[in-house]
Parts: structure tokens; C-alpha cells; sequence
């Protein structure tokens, strides 16, 4: 099929593709409203078990730094579950903050770096952001060890290297352009929509049409064209094709 085809389809049924697009449309107005402003902050830390003075014939310092990044590693595993998150959530509500675990978790990202932890966390509040993040860095220093029995009952030494700074984060890019993506889905549903009407109808218009199913196309009456009277002359014709008789 040639792209002009496409182009006839589309003309032919402008309104199907038209009519998807509008409707989203209108509920994507209807129903927007402006991205909510975020708040962010990061947190550093550092973990790790206190070098040993046992004396083995080998540096106690060198197995607390191996021992750091295993520990840190746990640690970043940790606060992805939702154990991390009612640990949290616990926390605050004992403050008298009210923030759901599933709340947490969607806010909190983590990472490490070796023997760095990396803590993200972003809320549409900066209060509760704030008391989030120190509830947070609470239950990585008071309760790691109730969760790794590989620490032997003792909590491993997490220290916060930052001090948390609250600030506005801009809205992401998806946000500005949910409501042209809807819009942009519409248009597609429409676009398909014309394409099966087209290949449901039975109705053949045009000498293609009837070329493909085998069979010979005799004669063909142009669109737009108006009957002339019988007997009248043929004269030249702006738009006509030239001369001819009737």
C-alpha cells in the first residue's frame, strides 16, 4: 500500500481518528493538575564493627574497612525492603507523624560506593522529609543488628557523614508532558481505529480496490465531475483535463 492510500484512509475517516483525541483530551483537562512540588535530600554514611585487638598476626584495621563495605552493602540491600520501611514508619508514628510504610519505601533510594552508604529521600513535605530522614538514619544506628545475625546480636557503627539539606527538587520532565502523551495516545487509538474501519468495510471505491480481487475495471466515473447536456459541445475547460465530446 502506497502512502497516499494511507493518506485517502485518513481523509475518509477523519472523524474516527478525530474523536479518540478529543475525548482524551477532554479528560486530560478536565482531570490535570499542575506536578506537585518534591522535596530532597541525600545523606552519606559510613558502617562498619570496631577494629579488634585480638592479637592474630594481622592488621585489626584491615578486616574493619573489609568488614565496612560487606556491612554497607547489607545495609543498602535493607533499606529497600518493606522491614526498613514499617521500621521507619514505627519510628515516626511514635513522634506522632503518621507516614504509611508504603509511603517510605516510595520515597527512599539507596546506593553505596565501597564503604559509603548513599541515602536519597524525597516528600511532597518538608517536615515530614525531615523527620523521615532522621527517623531513618535512627534505625540504620539502633537496629541493624536485630537484622543481621552475621553481627552476633550487636549493632554495627553507622555514622552520618551529612547533615540533612532540605530543598525543592523540580518536577520531572514525565510530569510536564503526561498530558501530551495522553493526548498523543488518543491520536494513535484513532489513527488505528480508521485503519480497522477501513479493512472492515466491504464497500469497494476505487479501481485498486476492485484490481486486487482479480477482477477488470471497465470504466471508472470521476468524483466532482459534472454531467454535460447532451449534443453541447466540449470547449477548453479550466479543471476539465482538456478537450473532448459528449
Amino acid at each position: 500500500m502506497e502512502l497516499r492510500e494511507y493518506w485517502t484512509i485518513l481523509k475518509r475517516r477523519w472523524w474516527l481518528a478525530l474523536i479518540p483525541a478529543l475525548l482524551v483530551s477532554g479528560i486530560g483537562l478536565a482531570t490535570y493538575s499542575p506536578p506537585p512540588t518534591l522535596y530532597g535530600t541525600t545523606v552519606r554514611l559510613t558502617a562498619s564493627l570496631p577494629p579488634t585487638a585480638e592479637e592474630s598476626g594481622f592488621d585489626p584495621a584491615y578486616y574493619s574497612w573489609l568488614s565496612s563495605e560487606y556491612i554497607v552493602t547489607a545495609l543498602a540491600g535493607w533499606m529497600k525492603t518493606t522491614t526498613f520501611a514499617k521500621a521507619v514508619s514505627t519510628d515516626l508514628a511514635a513522634e506522632g507523624i503518621e507516614i504509611s510504610p508504603a509511603t517510605i519505601r516510595g520515597g527512599l533510594v539507596s546506593d553505596f560506593r565501597r564503604s559509603e552508604l548513599v541515602l536519597y529521600l524525597s516528600m511532597p513535605s518538608p517536615e515530614h522529609l525531615t523527620a523521615m530522614v532522621e527517623s531513618a538514619v535512627d534505625v540504620l544506628q539502633e537496629q541493624n543488628g536485630t537484622v543481621f545475625p552475621q553481627l552476633g546480636g550487636e549493632n554495627a557503627i553507622v555514622v552520618a557523614l551529612d547533615e540533612p539539606q532540605v530543598a525543592a527538587s523540580p518536577p520531572s520532565i514525565r510530569s510536564h508532558l503526561e498530558l501530551f502523551l495522553r493526548i498523543g495516545i488518543g491520536i494513535a487509538f484513532g489513527v488505528a481505529l480508521a485503519f480497522a474501519a477501513h479493512y472492515l468495510d466491504p464497500m469497494v471505491r476505487t479501481r485498486t480496490e476492485v484490481e486486487r480481487l482479480g477482477l477488470i475495471c471497465v470504466g471508472e466515473i470521476p468524483v466532482g465531475r459534472r454531467p454535460v447536456p447532451s449534443g453541447t459541445p466540449v470547449a477548453d475547460t479550466p479543471g476539465r483535463g482538456g478537450r473532448g465530446r459528449v
